[in-house]
């Protein structure tokens, strides 16, 4: 069995984020950028299944983005990857979600090989949304169960069982490999990579593939035009109503009423 793990660096979630002064995108410089935690799932869920089981072959990372992204192609070595494909371009940088999956559905295309298993993120924390996965399996032709948060691999390699929590109730899928999954938090949780794993990373080999290498890959046309980027409006300053209840409600109706003009 082939494993593939598809990872994006982003922002770590607990840095200040700016914006450039012309509103031309976020500032860069002194960001810290890291492996998206979701993406964390699927390669500690590669890096378990092989603990569990004798048939993975291989472990492999694929990562879309410019020269920072080695920081994060990096951790997923550490975590215990075999080898990564970086798609390589500086204007990868900035692009929407369908384009990201169409050029790593064209990267892995390349491999005749190919992969029984593909894992993503549910989605990804710097535009919070989920597209990557769900276009990546149509632009492969590969079945998808999106959001999964409990997985049995059959004996005998050749299917799974998943587990989603829909509305209300659990979805239960059963399917056949080859196929991509999106994981959902709670499913594992990722493992830190140790510093000899880190400096181990360092040896494993990353190919490297620019948009030229790619068929029909155009790196200056990335389906999205920046216009500007402006940070949220202060909230405004936040008032308290003191007393006893019946006085706290009637002064809220009345600031509903008089100033806040929504009653």
């Amino acid at each position: 069995m082939r494993i593939l793990t598809v990872i994006k660096q982003v922002p770590d979630s607990n840095a200040a984020i700016k914006v450039k002064g012309d509103g031309s995108g976020i500032e860069e410089a002194g960001l810290k950028t890291v492996c998206d935690p979701f993406d964390e799932f699927g390669v500690e869920l590669a890096v378990q299944l092989r603990e569990k089981r004798s048939d993975v072959e291989e472990i492999v990372a694929i990562c879309l983005g410019g020269e920072k992204a080695t920081d994060v192609i990096r951790t997923a070595l550490a975590m215990g990857a075999d080898r990564a494909i970086h798609v390589c371009d500086p204007k990868f940088e900035n692009m929407n979600e369908l384009f990201a999956a169409y050029a790593i559905a064209q990267a892995i295309k390349k491999d005749e090989k190919g992969y029984d298993l593909i894992l993503c993120g549910k989605h990804n924390i710097d535009l919070d949304s989920g597209a990557v996965g769900p276009a990546l399996a149509e632009f492969l032709d590969l079945p998808h169960v999106g959001a999964v948060q409990g997985l049995d691999m059959a004996d005998d390699g050749s299917g799974f069982t998943a587990r989603r929590r829909i509305e209300g109730a659990e979805e239960v899928v059963n399917a056949k490999l080859p196929a991509l999954l999106t994981i959902e938090k709670g499913l594992v949780e990722p493992r830190y990579p140790s510093l000899p794993n880190l400096m181990k990373a360092k040896k494993k080999p990353v190919e490297k593939l620019t948009s030229a290498e790619l068929p029909d890959v155009d790196a200056g046309t990335t389906g999205t035009d920046l216009v500007e980027m402006t940070p949220p409006p202060p909230r405004p300053e936040c008032k308290f109503i003191e007393g006893e209840p019946a006085d706290m409600a009637r002064e809220l109706v009345r600031l509903l009423r008089e100033e806040a003009k929504v009653v």
